[in-house]
């Protein structure tokens, strides 16, 4: 979603070599021949194309000169390089931060370039993990880079991970055709919300510099959480860690104004994927034929996940809450669509002011008191 900076930062990641690691890495994609390769990222474009107005027609949002952001079809090392590119626009404060920081300490410049390669080397295997699982990602704040273009106004890029959608289509045993627009409905929800409501990407980021403004570790506690992941994947992790081990990121909050400033994130973040999957659900019917069997075996392989390694990985890295944003967004979103409609809902995109909090998530007739109340006579 983000990119970590190499010029910005040059000694606390070795970014390139990150990027080479996950590419020889991450694990190769379900076998199909070049022919059926080709079909899928043409269906993939396709079904993209369609979802524009799928969406917008259900959602009220939008209209067609908005969406001015890119649809990239990409293989795994594809993803794993946009990331990277992302992860350095939004990081980069906190990156020079701790560079500084760092940068008094006496043979800092070698042990930096050490440390940067190592951890370049730690987070490519993470990188090459999650580049086999993820289907799709609208990447909100996206640098256009000479091989992955990005929005003309602010940004941005909606990518389709081919070989992943492949993968979990056969695993599931689903209808190929329904599974693809299926997924495309949901990216292309994201893309709608970041599209339709401009004052929603500066908001975002905003808050997400606000949290890494505060934060005020020692570089080595974070690349510690990197490094920790990096055990965990490839099972080094010493005997008897496996309970303690599995310490998420998040732990990484500090101060009352990182807590505050994460539960309005997570409120967010809750909203988004709950609306794409209400809209996803809501579309589906009409479009989708088999939207229910992939919907009850889509909740299920999400739910269980793949193993045990997988189960610690997604407690390290915040994936279960992940899962609870999704669970809980989408009961936010559908139980306000109940009590107020769709153009009642909408009025959520007015203004930060009218996001919901994590309270009113959990509680959305709250949200609708107050955002919809009548003023005083």
């Amino acid at each position: 979603m983000t990119s970590f900076g190499g010029t910005a930062s040059p000694g606390m990641v070795d970014w390139n070599l990150a990027v080479a690691t996950a590419t020889r890495l991450v694990r190769p994609g379900p076998e199909v021949s070049r022919d059926e390769a080709r079909s899928v990222v043409a269906e993939l474009r396709r079904h993209a194309k369609a979802s524009e107005e799928h969406v917008r027609g259900f959602t009220r949002l939008g209209t067609e000169e908005t969406h001015d952001t890119p649809v990239l079809v990409v293989d795994r090392p594809g993803w794993v390089r946009a990331n990277v590119a992302g992860f350095r626009e939004i990081l980069k404060p906190l990156l020079d931060k701790m560079q500084d920081r760092r940068g008094g300490n006496p043979g800092s410049a070698v042990l930096g370039a050490v440390g940067g390669k190592v951890t370049g080397v730690e987070l490519g295997m993470l990188l090459s993990f999650l580049a086999s699982r993820v289907l799709g990602q609208y990447e909100t704040f996206a640098p256009a880079t000479r091989d992955l273009p990005a929005g003309e106004n602010g940004g941005g890029r909606l990518l389709l991970v081919a070989p992943n959608i492949v993968h979990v289509e056969r695993e599931l045993d689903v209808q190929p055709h329904d599974f693809r627009l299926w997924v495309c409905l949901h990216e292309e929800t994201h893309r709608t919300q970041f599209t339709a409501v401009p004052w929603l990407r500066d908001h975002l980021e905003g808050e997400i510099q606000s949290f890494l403004a505060e934060t005020d570790v020692d570089p080595m506690t974070v690349l510690e959480r990197v490094r920790d992941a990096a055990q965990s994947l490839a099972g080094g992790r010493p005997e008897g860690e496996e309970e303690d081990g599995g310490r998420s990121f998040v732990e990484l909050v500090q101060t009352p104004a990182q807590r505050e400033i994460l539960g309005r994130l997570t409120a967010v973040m809750s909203l988004l994927e709950g609306h794409a999957d209400f809209v996803m659900d809501g579309v589906g019917p009409d479009v989708v034929r088999s939207v229910a069997e992939i919907r009850e075996k889509f909740q299920q392989r999400r739910a269980k996940g793949a193993s045990r390694l997988d189960l610690a990985l997604r407690k390290l890295l915040g994936l279960d809450a992940k899962l609870r944003q999704y669970r809980d967004g989408e009961r936010f979103v559908r139980a306000v669509v109940e009590q107020v409609g769709m153009d009642g809902f909408n009025r959520v995109w007015t203004s930060p002011n009218t996001l919901p909090t994590k309270a009113e998530i959990a509680k959305p007739a709250d949200w609708v008191t107050r955002v919809h109340r009548k003023p005083e006579a």
